[in-house]
């Protein structure tokens, strides 16, 4: 299955969700910058970026405000379509959970102490059955072992117990994050945290009078967000520092507002960003050329009225295209193409049929990517083993990262029992209408 991008999670599950890309339903990624309020807009890329941000700020951006106002209001989520069927819904763990129940999120008493945060409570549009960790819980006597999100243990805990009660409804996500974190650090072939999370899926199995008789009575679909791609041990080879790629110009701080006298901002996504380019005065093509010297970047991409430009600090010439034209892909949606198709690693046929190579979905991955959100603003991506870093951004040498467009990070496995039905298209982006065609056929 091909991912959304970038490759991270809020991203990924917008799209999942919302059966759409970033063009249409507007979460860039973990960090970005918004235009209209001159802010940066982090949902949680780690503790140091966080604290110079403004720990109130993050947890808000992250608990309300991506699903209240960041979240495209004009695209619906899978679990407002249901309820309009008159199909109810839960949301295990996930924090992009928009539906058109009003749930209370509570913050807990030492998080808000951290974060200096006013409201001890929030109310937000959510699932009917919603739990977030510590933050929603529907095991009101549980303890959760984390501050925030719960994890793998608690999760399937939740889950099992809405499955005991006979509370299960007609459609449940159930997010298991923290295998995440210990692959950061453990690298791509570490499977003690699948093996874990294997374990809670097997006693949710067990649940049932058999295995056999689970997948009779549900549809179950287990599915990764996004893969992980080794990351290099030596800092001066592998982490691309933006700033100092940059260092001639004025770049926003984060702990301070922008100045008007800043010329860049730069959102680091792990292995892609965002370079926005605020001074009005300053070319894009300036700030290009200085990262095509740099051979670690692997795609520079950018708006040019309707079209997408491509170039690469690795592959020579330039790549220029469009929605509609002559070229369909194999996805049937059809492009106009000029230039180096190398560049995406695309192969075309005499017939004019697209096919991707190292980056899957580029075409409209990117573009959607470059269309999420308004802003003049620059896209890079890192070759494989390589990272980004700003100001205080995390990186993980010797361990792995994501947030590129390559392949490495964009294909996830997915495993389907209780139908024999399939999405139209390997994408998290056909998933949603796949789930929907299954209660119309019921």
């Amino acid at each position: 299955m091909v991912s959304s991008f970038p490759t991270m999670s809020v991203t990924i599950d917008s799209s999942l969700l919302t059966g759409t890309y970033a063009d249409q339903h507007h979460i860039p990624g973990l960090n970005w910058f918004d235009e209209s309020q001159k802010k940066m807009i982090n949902y949680g890329t780690g503790f140091r970026e966080a604290f110079k941000l403004g720990m109130h700020q993050v947890i808000y951006n992250m608990l309300y405000r991506l699903n209240n106002e960041h979240l495209n209001c004009d695209v619906t989520t899978i679990y407002e379509d249901l309820a309009e069927m008159g199909i109810p819904s839960a949301s295990i763990n996930s924090f992009v959970y928009r539906g058109n129940t009003p749930q209370r999120l509570h913050v807990p008493r030492l998080l808000s102490t951290m974060t200096h945060h006013q409201d001890s409570e929030l109310t937000t549009k959510a699932t009917p059955i919603f739990s977030l960790g510590a933050f929603s819980k529907l095991r009101p006597w549980s303890k959760v072992p984390q501050i925030a999100a719960g994890n793998y243990k608690f999760t399937a805990r939740e889950l099992r117990y809405l499955i005991r009660k006979n509370k299960l409804p007609g459609f449940t996500v159930c997010m298991f994050q923290d295998l995440d974190l210990r692959i950061h650090f453990k690298g791509p072939m570490d499977i003690k945290g699948i093996a874990q999370i294997d374990r809670e899926i097997q006693k949710t199995l067990n649940l049932y009078p058999s295995w056999e008789e689970a997948v009779n009575r549900n549809v179950w679909m287990v599915m990764g967000d996004n893969g992980h791609a080794m990351m290099g041990f030596n800092y001066s080879k592998f982490i691309i520092d933006l700033r100092k790629i940059l260092k001639k110009y004025r770049i926003a701080r984060l702990e301070r507002p922008i100045h008007e006298k800043d010329q860049l901002v730069l959102c680091v996504n792990q292995r892609m960003a965002y370079i926005y380019v605020l001074d009005r005065d300053l070319p894009l093509s300036v700030i290009i050329e200085r990262l095509r010297n740099d051979a670690r970047i692997d795609i520079i991409s950018w708006k040019d009225g309707d079209y997408i430009n491509v170039v690469s600090g690795i592959r020579p010439g330039s790549l220029r295209y469009n929605k509609g034209g002559e070229y369909t892909d194999i996805y049937e949606q059809t492009w106009s193409i000029e230039g180096n198709t190398d560049l995406l690693d695309l192969y075309i046929t005499d017939k004019g049929k697209v096919f991707y190579g190292n980056y899957p979905d580029a075409l409209a991955r990117l573009y959607g990517a470059l269309h999420s959100h308004p802003g003049r603003f620059i896209v890079v991506n890192a070759k494989p083993g390589c990272e980004f870093k700003a100001q205080s951004t995390p990186f993980h040498l010797g361990g792995s990262a994501h947030g590129s467009l390559h392949k490495q990070e964009s294909l996830v496995p997915l495993v389907i029992a209780g139908t024999t039905a399939t999405p139209k298209f390997p994408r998290l982006v056909d998933m949603k209408d796949f789930v929907l065609q299954l209660f119309r056929q019921q």
